[in-house]
């Protein structure tokens, strides 16, 4: 239920954003006094709708976006008598600039926003977690698993349930003992602890610690068992040594939340962060595209392939059926910032290609100016038509794609 209710709640994130998306060129249009004619969200046929004003706001059917209608936003539409004052390209380029503009602007601040509450309210990533090197670090025990979860992806267990003992806790280990030898191997930091543990076979082994001064020998019964140790770049689950323990250090809280001052600095940390990472992303684009190719084919599905607003909701659900809450937050600002990013590309039908088209115009009326030459006036959008298809054929085939493979070979999350 907890699942269901996740992907719902994600999904309705993502059409809100997108319903302020163009709210925002429909408010920007109007304080420039353009005349806004209908704002919907969604497509398809209209579910009701109500006029307000010279506006006609409603639903429709099929809630996969939003759209706001502004008078004039090329010289190819019609435009009646009465509205030729108000209309969109007949107002200065900073105006339409900031018009075409307001819908990624939007997103960069629902972001902000959403980062915002999530460090003041629910909680942020403890830097101190995840600034940790077990290699720089003694083998010292956080945290000792009383019991083993039945699955690599399970997060509670309970040996009055059932399950077994961790073999840490089984050989009498507690938080605060220092590893200093494992199975014959010296262990001195916890990377290598967790080197040698990882490829011990199953079994009783010696173990060597020190507790409060004392240098304790005993044994302790390994198990194996699957677990991810996938890096960002190489999804990686192997079959290794376990014993249910965590370093010191580790054991700090996942999340920490910020006073209102303090919270605005890490919302404009984790901004910046994020749009280095949106970048990233959209730079290795071409080449994730082959593998989710390959994913929908049944390979292994790289975690670091695309996922469409399906792949996103379902990762969102996971998470709220976990009660990760900071994630499907931090995913929700990802989200806004990749679709603003994105939507600023001078590609038609982009608000950025409108916006490249506007600029070359008033460059092209300057040079020309310059020389002497006749203003050769507004760019035929006729002949823009076939780029406009191709882009809208190549992008709406790797959505497809994408819709796909996030539902044959989803992302899933891993312990």
């Amino acid at each position: 239920m907890a699942y269901t209710g996740g992907i719902i709640l994600f999904a309705l994130g993502i059409l809100i954003s997108v319903a302020l998306h163009e709210a925002g060129h429909m408010w920007s249009a109007r304080a420039f006094g353009m005349k806004v004619t209908r704002f919907f969200i969604g497509f398809g046929p209209t579910l009701f709708s109500f006029r307000r004003k010279e506006i006609e706001y409603g639903f429709k059917a099929i809630p996969a976006g939003a759209f706001v209608s502004i008078v004039g936003m090329t010289p190819l539409d019609e435009v009646a008598p009465e509205d030729e004052d108000k209309v969109f390209w007949k107002r200065p380029l900073w105006k339409r600039t900031i018009v075409l503009a307001a819908g990624s602007i939007t997103h960069f601040i629902l972001g902000v926003l959403i980062l915002f509450v999530t460090a003041m309210f629910i909680g942020l990533p403890n830097p101190a977690r995840a600034d940790y090197d077990a290699n720089e670090h003694p083998a010292v025990l956080g945290v000792v698993n009383e019991c083993v979860p039945a699955t690599p992806d399970s997060y509670e267990c309970s040996v009055a349930k059932g399950d077994p003992r961790s073999p840490a806790s089984a050989a009498g280990l507690k938080a605060g003992d220092r590893i200093t030898s494992f199975n014959g191997v010296t262990t001195p930091t916890y990377g290598e602890l967790v080197t040698t543990v990882r490829k011990t076979p199953a079994g009783p082994v010696p173990l060597t610690y020190e507790r409060d001064g004392k240098t304790v020998s005993t044994t302790i019964t390994v198990i194996r068992r699957n677990l991810d140790i996938s890096t960002t770049e190489t999804p990686n689950v192997q079959n290794v040594g376990f014993l249910g323990v965590s370093p010191k250090g580790s054991d700090a809280p996942l999340t920490v939340t910020y006073g209102p001052i303090d919270a605005v600095g890490q919302t404009f940390d984790y901004t910046g962060q994020i749009f280095a990472g949106t970048f990233r992303a959209i730079g290795n684009f071409p080449e994730k595209i082959p593998k989710l190719w390959d994913a929908l084919l049944g390979q292994e599905r790289d975690p670091e392939t695309p996922v469409s607003v399906v792949g996103a909701s379902r990762i969102g659900g996971e998470v709220v059926e976990r009660g990760v809450w900071p994630i499907f937050f931090l995913l929700l600002a990802n989200l806004n910032f990749f679709i603003g990013v994105f939507n600023l590309f001078p590609l038609l039908p982009l608000d950025g290609g409108h916006i490249a088209i506007a600029w070359f115009e008033k460059i092209r009326s300057w040079w020309a100016l310059k020389r002497g030459k006749p203003d050769p006036g507004r760019v035929d959008y006729t002949k823009l038509l076939p780029v406009t298809y191709a882009v809208v054929l190549i992008f709406g085939g790797i959505t497809l794609l994408t819709v796909a493979t996030d539902i044959i070979n989803p992302i899933t999350l891993t312990r």
